[in-house]
């Protein structure tokens, strides 16, 4: 039941997604939209409220549960970045708002952008363990708590490697690709000069007198 309520909790997150930025952009009714996009964490509220009801009724913990509360974690840490990320490209596709502007590529400047995100599966790992932890206490020690508190260092797990993943931007930063240089017209014309440059300038009097229509000698001469 806890696995099929996880299902249907990330389906619904995508569906109430979807018809909140519809309605705040196609529909043009911003108000509802907002509305539908503030429903989403009342999935998470309903997740936790099944999981406590079924230990509360005798079910033995175990990795459903734990795998709810790293949900409920993840969401809280992620999700708003998921919706906004969404809203932006919404806006600019359907509301005339401009671009999105993109995360950073290189440098330091991408590895502050990752440590940022990281803080979100820090905060993920944090409300996860805080949820295994109430739900251990709930239980109580007659029970099988031991399930319940392996899904910390799980959570803990996670983030530590995002953590590396992380830091390796900012140990080992991200160069941007060298920029070709600059094509210059003028150098180049005088590298590779066109046709009409190409042929020498002659002296006019290399010309046929024909041609710059200067009398001939013998005519010259006859007048």
């Amino acid at each position: 039941m806890i696995v099929t309520l996880i299902v249907i909790c990330e389906v619904g997150f995508w569906v109430l997604l979807a018809a909140g930025l519809a309605t705040r952009y196609l529909l043009k009714m911003p108000r509802t939209g907002l509305a539908l996009l503030l429903c989403e964490p009342l999935l998470e509220v309903l997740l936790l409220v099944v999981t406590a009801i079924d230990l509360k009724n005798g079910a033995d913990p175990s990795w459903r549960h734990g795998l709810a509360a790293l949900y409920i974690g993840y969401t809280v840490g992620h999700g708003h970045r998921t919706v906004k990320w969404l809203d932006g490209h919404a806006a600019h596709r359907f509301g005339g708002a401009p671009p999105p502007v993109k995360p950073p590529r290189y440098g330091m400047a991408r590895a502050r952008h990752e440590g940022t995100v990281w803080l979100g599966s820090v905060t993920a790992a944090a409300v996860a363990s805080g949820l295994l932890l109430l739900a251990a206490w709930y239980v109580g020690d007659d029970g099988n708590t031991e399930s319940l508190r392996s899904w910390i260092f799980v959570a803990w797990r996670a983030a530590g490697i995002h953590g590396l993943i992380a830091l390796s931007y900012a140990i080992w930063p991200k160069k941007a690709p060298k920029e070709a240089p600059e094509h210059d017209p003028g150098k180049a014309s005088e590298k590779a000069p066109g046709k009409a440059s190409a042929v020498p300038a002659r002296d006019p009097e290399d010309v046929p007198d024909l041609l710059v229509g200067r009398p001939r000698e013998d005519e010259e001469q006859v007048r």
